[in-house]
């Protein structure tokens, strides 16, 4: 996976207009009728008229920023329910499971099944690592199975290291019941990428953010 520009079609990207735009603010965050119609190679008209239409089904809301001395820019992005959009699989009943599984076998119940699946992931990642050479490569493929499980997963570089990007979370609610999978996660990068690799989070949906995002770099030498 390689970087995009900001010209760059998302792999991801639906077909209906409406959705391909939602798409757009949902992986590049808030940005002009402009920025959206150059993502997807459209005109301003167009990407004008479908806004119209998902602001009325309140799925974007748009706010003004300055710019210089001209009228201010509008800025769109996602509502809660625009978000809403881009499904957490199976939302009700995995709450529901969770709340049965504290229940009866309590917490330690429940971080034995977290480290369950966390043992069947890492088993599937460090196959998908498996050949891998350099960090950059390692985190491709990590994108890639990322991507297959619903995170809508990037890689950017940034500094001497990477930026980590998942634009979704197909298990945010059971996240927010149990926040054990998150911390899972994050040390299950940290194994598969290897010793050598420092994995830290700087940005986090369950903390208000809009994505999770994971710097990673290479550990200074001894």
């Amino acid at each position: 996976m390689t970087t995009r520009p900001l010209d760059a079609k998302p792999g991801w990207m639906p077909h209906q207009p409406a959705d391909r735009i939602l798409s757009t603010l949902k992986t590049r965050g808030a940005l002009g009728i402009p920025d959206i119609a150059k993502v997807l190679d459209v005109t301003v008209e167009a990407v004008r008229q479908q806004m119209a239409k998902l602001q009325a089904e309140g799925l974007v809301d748009a706010e003004s920023r300055p710019a210089g001395r001209g009228r201010p820019t509008q800025i769109w992005r996602l509502t809660g329910a625009g978000h809403a959009r881009f499904p957490d699989t199976h939302a009700e009943m995995t709450v529901q499971m969770i709340s049965a599984v504290i229940s009866v076998f309590g917490e330690k119940g429940m971080d034995r099944l977290i480290g369950a699946r966390e043992e069947a992931m890492r088993t599937s990642y460090r196959e998908a690592m498996r050949g891998a050479r350099s960090l950059r490569n390692k985190l491709e493929r990590l994108a890639e199975i990322r991507s297959r499980e619903g995170y809508m997963a990037e890689l950017r570089p940034e500094g001497e290291g990477f930026l980590f990007i998942e634009n979704h979370c197909p298990i945010c609610t059971a996240a927010r019941a149990c926040t054990g999978f998150c911390r899972s996660e994050l040390q299950l990068f940290d194994e598969v990428l290897g010793p050598g690799v420092s994995v830290s989070r700087v940005e986090h949906v369950l903390a208000g953010a809009r994505r999770c995002a994971y710097q990673v770099s290479p550990k200074s030498a001894p």
